[in-house]
């Protein structure tokens, strides 16, 4: 039986997925179940790449509508059956032993839910974000400071019900549920995959006007946990710094001008701390 599902969502990533699918290949003494999830790909050297790789043994299933990485990562879960689980986009790269690296620590730390490590990124953009060291349920409540990619155990992800916002800040959107069931993550420290930054395609950040729709989506989906922040703050005891700060600098975004965005984007890929999202 496999170890990991690793899951592919692709919508006209045909450049880039063959990268990824070799990055899990080359997973040494890991037994990995891949799945690509065409979420419903238009373009041409896609679709032909695609169905390359499905006569190279790699199981692809095909959406027949765009319904976004969040919906065509819970598909992904719903086709696959081993007991770990690690979402992978179609244009960033595993670092070679992460999975085994990230097995490692679920295994060697029962009680844990899941598992995150530091990611590098590559392309229009470079540097190394350095992920939290512990959980941050306040932090949590502000900006999303674990990476996307991270490993889970398959029924903490099931219980969670996958990954449930189409439009975007579908991984917040899980952390958020996880907080609120209990489930608890640790890290893994070392980087554990590449991210791609290229071309318009993908970038580190959203516009504020969808930032703040998207923001308030979370707050009304989470209220309670929103409703919860003095608590989580005396439970996770940041830095007196954050605690001035992040109440201020995020949320809304409605008062931070762009140079001080971007200033602050460069020192958090550098120096970790949780990545902003707007």
């Amino acid at each position: 039986m496999s170890q990991v599902a690793v899951i592919i969502p692709c919508h006209n990533d045909g450049l880039l997925v063959e990268e990824a699918v070799v990055s899990v290949r080359e997973q040494e003494n890991t037994e990995v179940e891949l799945v690509i999830i065409d979420d419903a790909s238009t373009d041409s050297t896609t679709i032909t790449r695609l169905a390359a790789l499905e006569r190279s043994g790699v199981r692809v299933l095909r959406l027949e509508r765009n319904l976004g990485p969040g919906p065509a990562r819970s598909i992904g879960l719903r086709h696959t059956s081993a007991p770990f689980v690690y979402p992978l986009d179609a244009d960033d790269v595993l670092v070679p032993g992460a999975l085994t690296a990230m097995i490692g620590t679920l295994n060697r730390h029962p009680t844990a839910g899941f598992t995150w490590g530091d990611y590098a990124v590559f392309g229009s953009m470079r540097g190394r974000y350095k992920s939290p060291s512990r959980p941050l349920p306040w932090t949590l409540t502000y900006v999303n400071p674990y990476p996307v990619c991270s490993m889970f155990h398959r029924d903490v992800l099931v219980r969670a019900g996958g990954w449930q916002l189409a439009q975007g800040y579908e991984d917040w959107d899980l952390w958020m549920t996880l907080v609120e069931m209990g489930v608890v993550g640790i890290p893994t420290d070392r980087v554990v995959y590449r991210r791609r930054i290229h071309g318009g395609h993908r970038r580190l950040t959203v516009d504020r006007r969808r930032h703040k729709a998207l923001y308030a989506t979370l707050q009304e989906r989470h209220s309670e946990l929103f409703a919860q922040r003095n608590d989580l703050r005396h439970e996770e005891m940041p830095a007196a710094w954050k605690r001035l700060a992040y109440p201020v600098l995020f949320g809304s975004r409605s008062i931070v001008p762009l140079p001080v965005e971007r200033l602050m984007l460069h020192a958090m890929l550098r120096l970790g701390g949780g990545l902003p999202t707007w």
